[in-house]
């Protein structure tokens, strides 16, 4: 059982790239601060170039940009874009169907599970990638003041 850390990575590489001010960037720019390796920088960068969240230049100087304005990118897309999983799994294998619990789990879990996602979305669907770009820059306004304050 492991997680995926696509979402992270993606909303990562957009906050970076909206910091930037039209300027692209690298993928090997990009790797050193999200620290992983730039291969799967592009990969993922090729994920958010098909929803059209992200472009790219080429040539000397080139690199990636965002496609569209921080406030225009949710981060239900971003979410749909790098991640297939659903938020939460059923059983790899099929319960015991000779217990009582192992006949319905599947069953019931399915609703539950089903409004969890839902609800995940909607969260998601409500931010925007400027939002995250906001709680960065506030982070580090705050970082600093209580540097300043030592």
């Amino acid at each position: 059982m492991n997680t995926s850390s696509r979402f992270a990575y993606a909303v990562h590489i957009l906050a970076l790239l909206s910091l930037q001010q039209g300027e692209p960037l690298s993928s090997e720019i990009i790797a050193g601060s999200v620290n992983t390796n730039p291969a799967l920088i592009r990969r993922l960068l090729s994920m958010l170039a098909q929803a059209g969240l992200t472009t790219s230049q080429l040539g000397a100087g080139g690199g990636a940009l965002l496609a569209r304005a921080p406030s225009a990118i949710k981060l239900v897309e971003v979410y749909r874009a790098v991640d297939e999983a659903r938020l939460f799994g059923l059983h790899r294998d099929t319960p015991n169907p000779a217990c009582l619990v192992g006949r319905h789990i599947q069953q019931v879990l399915v609703g539950i599970v089903d409004d969890a996602q839902l609800a995940m979305e909607a969260s998601l669907g409500s931010r925007t990638l400027a939002d995250v770009t906001a709680g960065v820059i506030a982070a580090e306004s705050a970082a600093n003041a209580g540097q300043a304050g030592r």
